[in-house]
């Protein structure tokens, strides 16, 4: 299980990473285009995601995950102002979120927590955010690769690079690493 919290602070770092990747590509005016007033852009898609990182992350060994405090529909309103908005924000939910789980311990990982009167184990409870998280990074990559069209920076193996991915891959010893570590 230490094995466990090592990797998924990884993963989570990964995926945060994707996001800031995304956001360096594009421009204020892009992270607010939406296809329809139905849909999300990249703003209050990265608002949603932070507004659930602070009501999920404070004080979650001993807090419900879904905080009083959050007003979840005020988060798929646009009210950035700023590309400099967005990322600080975005900053903030990704601190609670590490300042959360970065002390964990191996027995903390089987304690209850609660979601909405919904008990989980903790690991449980990050394995749900992780997924949820991961969900609407690859919304938020999505929309960006779409917005810049051939002028995007592949944020994983490019078209046409397998083999030549592999081959760096395969020139190695074999040995235990997170996929992560190279990035």
């Amino acid at each position: 299980m230490n094995s466990y919290l090592g990797s998924i602070i990884k993963q989570f770092e990964y995926y945060k990473s994707l996001g800031d990747k995304t956001f360096a590509q594009l421009s204020f005016e892009e992270m607010q285009w939406q296809s329809d007033e139905d849909s999300n852009n990249i703003s209050i898609i990265a608002k949603h995601i932070v507004g659930n990182m602070l009501s999920r992350w404070t004080n979650f060994l001993n807090e419900d995950g879904e905080k009083e405090w959050r007003n979840r529909d005020d988060e798929f309103i646009n009210s950035y102002n700023t590309k400099e908005e967005i990322i600080a924000s975005w900053e903030s939910g990704w601190s609670c979120l590490f300042k959360a789980i970065t002390p964990l311990e191996t027995v903390d990982l089987e304690r209850i927590i609660y979601i909405r009167n919904q008990s989980h184990t903790v690991t449980e409870a990050i394995n749900r955010q992780l997924a949820h998280y991961s969900y609407h990074i690859g919304q938020m990559v999505f929309l960006g690769k779409l917005l810049k069209g051939k002028d995007w920076e592949s944020l994983s193996i490019p078209k046409g690079d397998s083999s030549k991915y592999n081959t760096n891959k395969f020139s190695k010893e074999k040995g235990r690493r997170h996929f992560t570590d190279d990035l």
